[in-house]
């Protein structure tokens, strides 16, 4: 029989029960469930809303059925629905009436808003620590490349050089604002439901605060209607999972074109590549690219809950248990890639002279000529006209332009109206020089090497 079962006269169709049960997907909730209810029966006592001897029964009991969960002694009910239903139905059957007395002053609607805090909470953590992980790497590579000269691109175009400690340290920086996102999103999360009742509070004198103290929340929330129909901390959470995934997928596009030939500047360590089943000589980016296609995916599970809550009258409504499966595979999905791309990064071989010649032969320093040029007088409206010219002087005659001679940079532009034989001397060539480029960018937030090891210096403490 259902424990809520006292007002039907039938029984549930078998289609019905198998197509209302949650107990699939949320019995993976049975242990915030059961420490939900262990502090949940321990305040009853305490309050002496139930005796002390019935709480302490009621606690070893959901003791005894922790246990047995964990060494895989039990298996789930359909029939009993949810995971609540379920942990309930087990303390009846092993300490009989007393277990009845466990529900007293709270509803399934406040008890899954604790036990999917709970939840929350944890795996918030948990994908913290791991883009810390992720984060120390980044800052160790970039540390070992602070000078590493590679093009830096605009419209996948090369345009300036700039270092790879440089390159690494924006993805530092992404990860660092998504690390204080989820901590955000704890903030918020950290309220403790039980109590609230189906949606209107509870005529028990149940001790909140008690309850919130240990189970280790932050606070208790202050509506009992908002407190059983809010899943903004789900959706607050797989939005930032949303953006954690689209910066490892921005990285991921990186990593498979940098891996590709044409630009060969890295090598996937073998551990993390794939082959052909047809083409023999293939090492594909198979890892980074299905974790390119995971992040459509963890936007789905984000837009699946929006779309359930969007027009949900108040409280608590059963288009809410499909909230639990787009959490699940939101946090699933973004902690399984954080885990399998921190050491695919760590793996990986940079091939730093492929990296420097290619940002030689894409003219990455005629930025650095027209400023040159500023120094010596020019606007700088004119200095790029020039410098758009001897490009184009240098591509027709297959040529850098730090291999033109004076005589070829002063005469190769040729317009009455601007002479450029003045502005143009030997010491042109050094501020042709990618290591003079990259050096000179020292502002804050630069490339330079003095400025990449300084940053490397400030996530580390970051990090600490």
């Amino acid at each position: 029989m259902k424990l809520w079962g006292g007002r039907f006269q039938k029984s549930t169709n078998q289609l019905v029960e198998d197509f209302h049960s949650s107990i699939s997907f949320d019995g993976r909730l049975y242990r915030q469930d059961i420490l939900g209810s262990i502090a949940h029966a321990r305040m009853l006592g305490e309050e002496g809303i139930i005796t002390i001897e019935e709480a302490a029964q009621l606690i070893i009991g959901l003791e005894g059925i922790l246990k047995d969960i964990e060494t895989e002694k039990i298996e789930f009910s359909m029939e009993a629905e949810d995971i609540h239903m379920n942990i309930e139905t087990l303390l009846i059957e092993r300490i009989g009436q007393t277990g009845k007395k466990l529900h007293t002053g709270r509803s399934r609607n406040d008890q899954v808003a604790l036990d999917t805090r709970i939840f929350v909470k944890e795996e918030i953590q948990k994908t913290q620590l791991l883009l810390k992980d992720l984060i120390k790497t980044l800052v160790d590579i970039a540390e070992e490349n602070a000078e590493t000269i590679m093009p830096g691109y605009t419209h996948l175009q090369i345009a300036q050089p700039i270092t790879l400690g440089h390159h690494l340290l924006a993805y530092v920086e992404m990860f660092k604002r998504d690390y204080g996102r989820l901590a955000d999103c704890y903030k918020r999360t950290d309220i403790m439901p039980l109590g609230a009742g189906a949606l209107a509070g509870t005529s028990y004198p149940l001790n909140r605060q008690r309850v919130a103290d240990e189970l280790g929340f932050g606070g208790v929330s202050k509506n009992s209607m908002d407190s059983v129909s809010d899943r903004d901390y789900m959706i607050e959470f797989l939005a930032a999972a949303s953006l954690v995934m689209m910066h490892l997928s921005r990285f991921c596009e990186e990593i498979i074109l940098w891996a590709n030939q044409e630009f060969a500047f890295i090598e996937l360590d073998d551990s993390y590549s794939t082959g052909s089943s047809i083409m023999p000589q293939k090492k594909n980016p198979d890892v980074a690219e299905l974790m390119r296609g995971k992040t459509g995916r963890v936007y789905g599970d984000l837009m699946a809950l929006l779309t359930v809550m969007k027009g949900l009258p108040l409280t608590y409504n059963k288009d809410m248990q499909e909230d639990k499966e787009a959490l699940f595979d939101g946090v699933d999905t973004v902690q399984k890639c954080l885990l399998v791309f921190t050491p695919m990064l760590a793996t990986i071989t940079f091939k730093k002279d492929k990296m420097r010649l290619s940002a030689q032969k894409g003219f990455s320093n005629a930025t650095d000529l027209a400023d040159y040029l500023v120094r010596q007088g020019m606007s700088f409206r004119d200095a790029h006209h020039v410098v758009g010219k001897l490009v184009s002087y240098c591509i027709s005659c297959s040529k850098l332009l730090e291999e033109l001679s004076i005589e070829e940079m002063r005469t190769a532009y040729e317009d009455g109206e601007l002479q450029i034989q003045e502005y143009i001397n030997e010491d042109v060539y050094d501020s042709l020089k990618l290591e003079t480029v990259v050096a000179r960018r020292s502002t804050i937030g630069g490339t330079a090497p003095n400025r990449v090891k300084e940053e490397v210096k400030q996530s580390r403490n970051w990090l600490k």
